[in-house]
């Protein structure tokens, strides 16, 4: 059985190098199943000649979204978990609003075709606070997001732009932003991610670091009723997730696409997933999802 694992374009091996701390964790736990992998740039535009697509580093997508459009136009026909389908709904973030619509608690999100000055007054009203998150609706790894204090203005590159506008919540500094990992259909493990003093990202290149926990059972709960909103056939998810300051938590994103995945702060070191991974490639027929 062969596996095709999708990694960051040749362009960008330098800024998401760490593709390989991923890649050699991942390669035995597959070959224990005997499962060949082969590592592929996304950007590739050859025909995939294998049993199952993971894309689960397909860094820097965001970067070029019309050829990740047609890339996944092209890969119909085969097939992949998470299913095309997926991958292309969770690529615009504004997926936040439909959840909403469905029940799940959700930061408040507004959503503004060309922002503009005017936009950010009213969401200061709206939201209740004069600090505000703007951000593209396709984005990862905080590209292109920036935190507005006060009054602060709309940055000149952001004018005019397609931008969510989003409240800072106040739990991201004083508890974290919570991730919960769903593998092969079960939990597997939880982690909390608290930015730097004086920063709002909690990425480890903005000096952001993270430790497994135990999550509340609050945070359980959103991150079941987010995954039954979507109601689709996910090998892995990431939720993250914030609290609101009432006991509660608001959902920030859910990665379908490319998680770190964290393997190696399962219980079983990502064995389970491995099987999983092992079994989605050996079913027939495929579906092009």
């Amino acid at each position: 059985m062969h596996i095709c694992i999708l990694i960051p374009d040749d362009a960008d091996l330098d800024r998401y190098d760490d593709w390989r701390d991923q890649a050699v964790l991942i390669e035995p736990l597959l070959a224990a199943h005997g499962l060949a992998v082969t590592w592929r740039a996304w950007t590739d535009p050859a025909p995939l000649d294998c049993d199952l697509v993971l894309p689960l580093m397909a860094w820097g997508y965001h970067r070029d979204l019309p050829r990740w459009r047609e890339q996944l136009d092209r890969w119909k026909g085969t097939r992949f978990l998470n299913l095309l389908d997926v991958l292309g709904w969770n690529t615009d973030k504004r997926y936040l609003l439909e959840l909403q619509r469905k029940g799940v608690s959700i930061v408040p999100t507004r959503f503004h075709d060309e922002l503009g000055e005017a936009d950010l007054a009213e969401a200061r009203a709206a939201f209740g606070t004069d600090d505000l998150v703007i951000k593209p609706p396709v984005s990862a790894g905080s590209d292109h997001t920036w935190l507005l204090r006060g009054p602060a203005p709309c940055p000149a590159e952001a004018l005019g732009l397609a931008m969510l506008v989003q409240p800072m919540m106040p739990a991201i500094a004083s508890e974290g932003e919570y991730s919960l990992f769903w593998l092969a259909g079960a939990f597997a493990h939880a982690i909390v991610k608290r930015p730097a003093a004086g920063d709002f990202r909690v990425q480890g290149q903005f000096g952001g670091q993270s430790r497994a926990i135990e999550p509340p059972a609050a945070a359980q709960a959103l991150a079941l009723a987010t995954l039954a909103a979507i109601d689709a056939e996910l090998l892995y998810a990431r939720i993250d997730m914030v609290g609101n300051g009432q006991g509660g938590y608001c959902l920030m994103e859910i990665e379908l696409i490319e998680p770190w995945l964290s393997l190696d702060r399962t219980a079983d070191g990502g064995q389970a997933f491995a099987a999983a991974v092992a079994a989605a490639a050996a079913a027939q027929p495929a579906s092009a999802g």
